[in-house]
């Protein structure tokens, strides 16, 4: 054991760990939810910490031999080869010190041990005087949190936009597919399969648009600002090479806004990329609700549609097939539902200089984008593209629901259609039989109507 200290005083700590005395006494603290810190996001730090290094050194304030030390730490760290030194809960109190402490230490062991020396020797490297040089836990922690999901949410976008290309390859397959619409979950007017999944995927589409567009805010970082936006202990000259070598390591069009402050202070942008993954979770939702009503069945339920089977449903009924895919999809955005609760309320308790409450933002955040994507995934691949209709289910239904007689109304008037529908109900027949009964339209006029339904139904342009 090598024994370091602190302010409030001494620690022991195993010989062999990168980690140091504020990581352990953030171990001991915070045991709180067993879950590690995102891995994209202990990557994304590491990148923010190799920009630091390289822009401590490039003003004067890290030697070449320390700073290599350093950036070689960090490249692994990237790497992901030091991510499983990086131990304290992913919720902790402190604004996200815990984290920053902890990646400090580990850099700052590492880049000894390159030098040659022996972990805990801070006085070749330290945590604080070297690592984080002109840093502060409020701005480096932010920045590494919105490059984090950067990355996730284009990984995501890429993710809607083939759950799209899925959607409306179906679109295009369904396209001549007449079926009943449905309002209220009551019978309404014909529709064409197509069109429906013409809606789920104008819906993805919207989302990925939206999501797309935050990235513009996500893009202005406060690295440089320190403590509390006023770049205090952080030279000119780092505050402008900070963020271009940041650009370049991340491959990321980040910006240094005009005001720090604000950027410290505010986490309004993670509650806005929140309410949209929300809102992306509500059209999965929505649409994953749709595949299971449409597909209920098989006997008594609409079977318009087939999903793939996955896996046997029941532990007690013979051969009973779920829609597990749909459900699963469902309550994955359920987590995302409730995790946009969370973000609100930790965005909304920033007071003065700072939000304290970033480490539940950044885990839940980056947990909804994670399972947001994975949702996309597992809806496309596991069930829309292995989906059939059924077309004679869906010519029944149509054919034997009353609704269709809303067809008739700019051709016979509202009112002989209300007496088609109020015989055929009274009489227990079709509306077709109804309207041949009553004498209203030729047989001839009739079938011309029927046969080219999905072609009344097309949008007017």
């Amino acid at each position: 054991m090598r024994i370091e200290n602190d302010s409030i005083g001494n620690k022991e700590i195993p010989d062999n760990a990168l980690y140091g005395i504020h990581t352990a006494r953030a171990c001991e603290n915070f045991t709180l939810t067993g879950r590690k810190v995102d891995e994209l996001f202990i990557e994304s730090y590491a990148k923010v910490k190799k920009a630091c290094a390289n822009a401590n050194h490039l003003s004067g304030f890290l030697s070449k031999e320390i700073f290599d030390a350093i950036n070689l730490a960090c490249d692994e760290m990237v790497s992901g080869k030091l991510s499983s030194n990086i131990i304290i809960d992913s919720i902790t109190g402190g604004a996200g010190t815990s984290l920053n402490m902890n990646v400090n230490e580990v850099l700052a062991n590492r880049a000894i041990e390159i030098l040659g020396g022996k972990k805990g020797d801070y006085e070749i490297v330290h945590p604080i005087n070297h690592v984080n040089h002109s840093q502060s836990t409020n701005d480096t922690y932010p920045t590494a949190l919105k490059i984090a999901s950067i990355y996730l949410i284009r990984e995501l976008h890429a993710s809607l936009e083939r759950l799209q290309d899925s959607l409306q390859k179906k679109e295009a397959e369904f396209s001549k597919v007449v079926k009943m619409g449905r309002t209220q979950l009551q019978d309404a007017v014909p529709i064409t399969l197509g069109m429906e999944f013409s809606a789920y995927a104008e819906a993805i589409a919207r989302d990925r648009w939206r999501l797309y567009k935050t990235e513009e805010r996500l893009r202005f970082v406060n690295i440089g600002g320190t403590a509390v936006g006023t770049g205090l202990t952080a030279s000119k000259k780092y505050q402008f090479l900070v963020t271009e070598k940041l650009r370049e390591i991340t491959g990321i069009g980040l910006a240094r806004p005009e005001n720090l402050v604000d950027l410290t202070q505010n986490t309004d942008v993670f509650a806005e990329v929140s309410g949209l993954l929300k809102s992306c979770a509500v059209s999965m939702t929505k649409i994953a609700n749709d595949i299971r009503l449409l597909s209920s069945g098989p006997k008594c339920g609409l079977m318009e549609i087939t999903i793939p089977e996955r896996q046997m449903g029941s532990s007690i009924m013979p051969y009973k097939i779920n829609p597990v895919i749909p459900e699963a999809v469902n309550q994955l955005a359920f987590i995302v539902f409730g995790n946009d609760v969370t973000i609100t309320h930790a965005c909304s308790a920033g007071q003065l200089e700072l939000n304290a409450f970033l480490p539940v933002i950044a885990d839940r955040l980056l947990e909804s984008i994670r399972v947001l994507r994975k949702a996309s995934d597992i809806l496309r691949t596991y069930c829309v593209e292995g989906i059939t209709a059924n077309i004679d289910i869906c010519k029944e239904n149509l054919n034997k629901s009353l609704g269709i007689a809303t067809i008739l109304v700019p051709i016979i008037g509202y009112d002989k259609a209300s007496e088609i529908v109020k015989f055929a109900a009274e009489n227990q027949i079709t509306v077709k039989e109804s309207i041949l009964q009553l004498n209203y339209l030729s047989g001839e006029e009739v079938e011309k109507i029927f046969k080219n339904l999905h072609e009344l139904l097309k949008p007017q342009t």
